[in-house]
């Protein structure tokens, strides 16, 4: 069997900065961007909207609001770590598929953090299917209708929560989703009668396509990669197997720093042309790029300062695709904290062109 091919961790970083828009910003679109990515993470909209703006050469500030409510192309939903994304709303139905497929809903561990049985998720996943659809309602509105359809009023505390563990399963299903906010406020509705298109997927068929997606963004990468990405490394073994197989023969295994990793064959050519660089990015607060795989990507002694309490990931300076420092604002102006040597001259062109954005 011939040796696997051997590629250095900044060509890799290199190939992947360029897949990101990271490289030369473009004009990629709000949609084709949560496509490309595998969906941006959303807890935080205005760091969605500028983790989209800083891969673009024209960023548009009204953009990902148009999309999400006039034009029904990006949605925001759970998804990817249980965590709010935006996404394409063509492919968004893969990401709940994906994640129902574990069920984590029914583990004993989560159903005890929640106080709840599995008997009250199914009730509520159950009202959700028969109160939301053609529906746009509010949190509390929705907890109402939640609570008059079950008849359970020991669940307005769990269904009033801004985290949405109630919401989930029925998000993860196919029931519900992010509407149009109304101010400050969230409201919920049904992809179904929201988007247009919208079409049920099973997990057969949306592991093997996030699987190639993940791998288009962030390749190399190892199985374990992936599901850490998607499910935080709670899947069973055998499903990710099961979707590898059902993709292996589009795959070609190389080695990353002496560990085996997976890579799409039509990828393999362009990232072995790629060459390191030594550009230098910064990336808002809770970066795809930073969250997806970060191995080899954080050193070690300051991913305490990237990967802060409560889930926090700081906004991060990038110099040849590796994490060298984090940054923030105060006042409008950018303070940077530096891991290594980062040339004044780039840094400074950079801290201006994102001023911008």
């Amino acid at each position: 069997m011939p040796k696997p091919l051997t590629l250095r961790t900044d060509q890799v970083l290199a190939w992947r900065m360029a897949r990101h828009q990271l490289v030369k910003p473009g004009a990629a679109s709000a949609v084709e961007l949560a496509r490309t990515l595998c969906g941006i993470q959303a807890q935080v909209p205005s760091a969605a909207e500028q983790a989209i703006a800083v891969r673009q050469d024209t960023p548009d500030p009204g953009e990902v609001g148009r999309a999400l409510r006039e034009q029904r192309t990006l949605v925001r939903c759970w998804s990817v770590r249980g965590t709010l994304h935006l996404h394409d709303a063509a492919d968004a139905a893969n990401y709940g598929a994906a994640l129902a497929a574990v069920r984590s809903w029914e583990r004993p561990s989560v159903l005890r953090g929640h106080g709840i049985t599995l008997a009250d998720f199914t009730a509520i996943i159950d009202a959700i299917a028969e109160v939301l659809p053609g529906r746009i309602l509010t949190r509390e509105e929705l907890t109402e209708a939640v609570l008059e359809h079950t008849g359970s009023p020991h669940l307005a505390e769990l269904l009033r929560s801004g985290w949405g563990a109630a919401l989930k399963p029925a998000c993860w299903l196919g029931l519900l989703c992010h509407g149009p906010a109304e101010g400050n406020r969230v409201t919920f509705t049904s992809p179904a009668t929201w988007l247009p298109g919208w079409r049920p997927v099973t997990a057969d068929t949306a592991g093997p396509a996030l699987l190639r997606g993940y791998l288009a963004a962030y390749g190399p990468a190892t199985l374990a990669d992936f599901g850490q990405w998607l499910f935080r490394g709670v899947a069973k073994v055998s499903l990710l197997k099961g979707w590898l197989a059902a993709v292996r023969d589009e795959l070609t295994e190389v080695e990353v720093a002496g560990t085996p990793a997976y890579v799409r064959t039509a990828d393999l050519a362009e990232l072995r042309d790629t060459r390191p660089n030594k550009l230098v990015r910064l990336l808002p607060a809770f970066d795809q790029y930073v969250i997806a795989v970060n191995r080899d990507l954080i050193p070690a002694p300051h991913r305490a300062k990237v990967s802060r309490t409560a889930g926090w990931i700081s906004p991060v300076v990038l110099y040849g695709g590796r994490v060298a420092g984090v940054w923030n604002t105060d006042g409008g102006t950018v303070s940077v904290e530096p891991f290594e040597d980062i040339p004044d001259g780039p840094l400074a062109a950079e801290i201006k062109r994102v001023g911008l954005v």
